[in-house]
C-alpha cells in the first residue's frame, strides 16, 4: 500500500506532509533502536514523510535515534522533520539563551542542517514573548529552522503571537499541536478551532488515539494493567469512553477498518486538521495508521461518531 501521493499543505507554509505523522515519543523509551528503525522504515515504505519528536523525549535519545536512521538511510530530503524545544533539562524555557543552544543541540542529535518545523513546547510566562519570537526569527533567517508553531498553546497566546509577530516584522506561527481526539474534544473545539482557522494554522492533534484507548485494544481496566501507559489510559474507562468504543465498533463493522484507522479518519474530516500525531509500538500497527489517509467516512458514520463522543 503506497500512499505517497497523499499530501496536505501545512498551514501557511510550503510544507507538504503525509496526513498521519509518526511520533518519536516512544523512541528510546518503549522502543529500542531496532524497533525504531523498523517502524520508520515501514512508515516510509507506505508513503509517510512526517516525523515528530522533541528534545525532551527520552532525554534527547529520540532525536539521536531518528538522526542515526536519517544518516544511515539517507532519507533526509524526503522527510518533513518536526521537533520541539522548551522542556529539555539542559535548555529549559523559551528565553533566547535557551532556544539558541537547544536548537543547535537538536540539529546535532538529528544529524541535519535544518529543522522543518520547530514547536515551542511550553508557554514560558517568565520570558517576554517578543524575545522568543525574535530568537526563532533569527534561527529562520539563518536557515536552521524553516517554520515554527506552538504546542499546547491557548487561543489567547496564539493571538498574542500573531499580533507580536506583525509588530516586530518577524516570522509568524504556521502550526499548532494540541491535544484532540474523539475522546477529548472540548478543549480544542470550544475555542482553539476558531482561533486556528482565523490565523490559518495547520493543526496536528497530539494524543490522537488517546494514549491507545481509541485503538480498541483495551476494553477493560484489566487489559491495561501491564501497559506502561496504564496511568494515561485509566481516565478513559468511563461510560462516555465505552460509548465511543461501541460507536467505533459499529463503524468498523461497516467499513472493515480498525478503530484506530477510523479514529484518525474522523480527525482528518475535521476542518483545519492536517496530520494527527500518533505513536506506534510495532511495525504491524503502521498499515492501520496510514490507512486513515484514504478512508472516507460517510456522513452517517461521522454522525454516529460525533454523537457518541459529544
Amino acid at each position: 500500500m503506497d500512499l505517497s501521493t497523499f499530501r496536505r499543505q501545512l498551514g501557511d507554509s510550503e510544507l507538504q506532509v503525509f496526513p498521519v505523522a509518526v511520533s518519536g515519543k516512544a523512541f528510546g523509551w518503549t522502543a529500542d533502536t531496532a524497533q525504531t528503525e523498523q517502524l520508520l522504515d515501514r512508515y516510509l515504505l507506505h508513503g509517510g514523510n512526517f516525523l515528530d519528536t522533541a528534545d525532551s523525549y527520552a532525554g534527547g535519545r529520540s532525536e539521536i535515534m531518528i538522526g542515526n536512521w536519517l544518516r544511515a538511510r539517507r532519507h533526509r530530503d524526503q522527510l518533513v522533520l518536526a521537533t520541539k524545544v522548551g522542556k529539555s533539562a539542559d535548555h529549559p524555557g523559551l528565553a533566547s539563551r535557551a532556544i539558541m543552544p537547544a536548537v543547535e543541540a537538536s540539529l546535532r542529535r538529528l544529524r541535519t542542517d535544518r529543522i522543518d518545523l520547530l514547536y515551542l513546547h511550553v508557554v514560558d510566562r517568565a520570558v517576554p514573548f517578543e524575545e522568543t519570537l525574535l530568537a526563532v526569527d533569527e534561527l529562520i533567517r539563518a536557515g536552521k529552522v524553516r517554520y515554527f508553531g506552538g504546542s499546547h498553546h491557548t487561543g489567547d497566546k496564539l493571538i498574542e503571537a500573531r499580533v507580536a509577530s506583525a509588530q516586530l516584522g518577524v516570522a509568524r506561527m504556521v502550526a499548532l499541536q494540541n491535544r484532540y481526539s474523539l475522546a477529548f474534544r472540548e478543549e480544542y473545539e470550544t475555542g482553539l478551532a476558531r482561533v486556528a482557522r482565523d490565523l490559518g494554522l495547520g493543526v496536528m492533534p497530539r494524543f490522537a488515539l488517546a494514549s491507545g484507548f481509541l485503538s480498541g485494544r483495551y476494553r477493560t481496566r484489566a487489559d491495561i494493567a501491564a501497559s506502561p501507559r496504564a496511568k494515561d489510559l485509566a481516565p478513559y474507562f468511563t461510560r462516555s469512553g465505552l460509548r465511543i468504543l461501541a460507536s467505533l465498533d459499529a463503524v468498523a463493522a461497516e467499513t472493515g477498518a480498525t478503530p484506530a484507522t477510523i479514529s484518525l479518519a474522523w480527525l482528518l474530516s475535521r476542518p483545519g486538521i492536517v496530520a494527527p500525531v500518533v505513536s506506534a509500538t510495532s511495525v504491524e500497527q503502521i498499515p492501520e495508521l496510514v490507512a486513515a489517509a484514504e478512508l472516507r467516512l460517510t456522513r452517517q458514520q461521522l454522525h454516529v461518531l460525533d454523537r457518541a463522543s459529544s
